[in-house]
């Protein structure tokens, strides 16, 4: 394990918390724009800590490299489109997937910035093989997450505020600088 690895950590379990709270959009499809959007924060953090150069459009490209088709995401989404019992498995199945997702992209960054990549020499097939090994990791880790979560009695209230940030930002109530700041400032409440 590098200097960074225990911070590199920290990076990705906040992430997942987000996304557990991202998963939560009640609206089919943006839902999954939430959690790219989460995603795609953690791979920037990630970088900045690894000294990896980065780009809106290289970060972009590895989500969808490392994780292949969105169909699974795209299918618990679509369950919410199922009126009641859809709403009720999408709140209980999105936010699960989207928390072992992002723990499992998080894990597949962290080996290979461990082994001294960057953004311009990855091995997509070994990077897909990290993050499918991965996946059934994140669907515990965000369980536990989730659970804690739930039994926690100021994590909704966060989830609630950075929803709201989210919407303020998309509205351009917010510029992304301010959205980033008091972001950090709530994950650093959970």
């Amino acid at each position: 394990e590098g200097e960074h690895h225990a911070e590199a950590e920290q990076i990705i379990k906040k992430h997942v918390i987000w996304s557990l709270g991202a998963g939560f959009v009640p609206f089919p499809i943006l839902d999954i724009a939430a959690v790219t959007v989460v995603q795609i924060d953690m791979v920037k953090q990630l970088c900045r800590l690894y000294h990896v150069d980065y780009s809106e459009s290289k970060g972009k490209t590895i989500l969808s490299t490392v994780t292949g088709s969105t169909l699974a995401r795209v299918g618990a989404s679509a369950v919410k489109l199922i009126p009641g019992i859809g709403t009720l498995l999408g709140w209980v199945s999105m936010p699960i997937l989207s928390g072992a997702s992002t723990y499992a992209i998080g894990q597949a960054l962290l080996w290979h910035f461990e082994s001294g990549g960057d953004l311009l020499n990855l091995n997509t097939e070994h990077l897909k093989r990290v993050y499918e090994d991965n996946l059934k990791k994140g669907k515990e880790f965000a369980s536990k997450l989730y659970k804690e979560q739930k039994a926690s009695k100021k994590s909704p209230t966060v989830f609630e505020e950075l929803d709201e940030l989210f919407q303020l930002k998309e509205k351009g109530v917010i510029t992304a600088e301010e959205f980033e700041a008091q972001k950090q400032k709530l994950l650093e409440r959970l």
